[in-house]
């Protein structure tokens, strides 16, 4: 389901039912709260990577969606104790439709395109989280029209 490896001690895969087993004080319920069109509940990134245990060089985190092919590279020093990676909605793994298998969410990003921690570094269909010494892949917009045209691309697979 998520497979954290790069710039850490330990290569893990995580399914669902081992999110789910992660302990109560790095769940986090109701991801609503911090963006209600975003439900579910998830990990604090912090929780995730103590057990992943990241190496000294890694200073990026980059968020894989193999789905759509869309990768953002986000400082790790910035996200690490914001980051929630949501996996369940209504106690069954996050479904495709509303983003799953995995959706990062930053509960206070910038605006698109302003910051590394925009809003467009909430990746959908995250299936690979990598650790990496240095920036490493992304395909968030570098200008407006292409900005635009993710969005638009978005709203109508949300329609669909």
């Amino acid at each position: 389901m998520l497979r954290i490896d790069g710039e850490v001690e330990e290569v893990i895969e995580f399914s669902f039912e081992e999110l789910a087993a992660f302990p109560a004080d790095v769940q986090v319920l109701d991801v609503g709260r911090f963006n209600p069109k975003r439900p579910g509940d998830g990990i604090t990134l912090d929780g995730l990577l103590d057990r992943v245990r990241p190496k000294s060089t890694a200073t990026y985190l980059t968020l894989h969606a193999t789905a759509d092919d869309f990768a953002a590279s986000i400082p790790l020093a910035a996200v690490r104790a914001e980051g929630i990676v949501v996996y369940r909605l209504n106690g069954q793994p996050l479904p495709l439709e509303k983003g799953g298998p995995v959706r990062f969410l930053i509960p206070d990003p910038a605006a698109c395109h302003t910051d590394e921690l925009d809003d467009c570094a909430n990746v959908k269909f995250v299936d690979r989280i990598e650790l990496t010494a240095g920036r490493g892949r992304d395909t968030r917009p570098d200008d407006e029209d292409e900005h635009e045209e993710l969005h638009r691309r978005e709203a109508e697979s949300q329609r669909a």
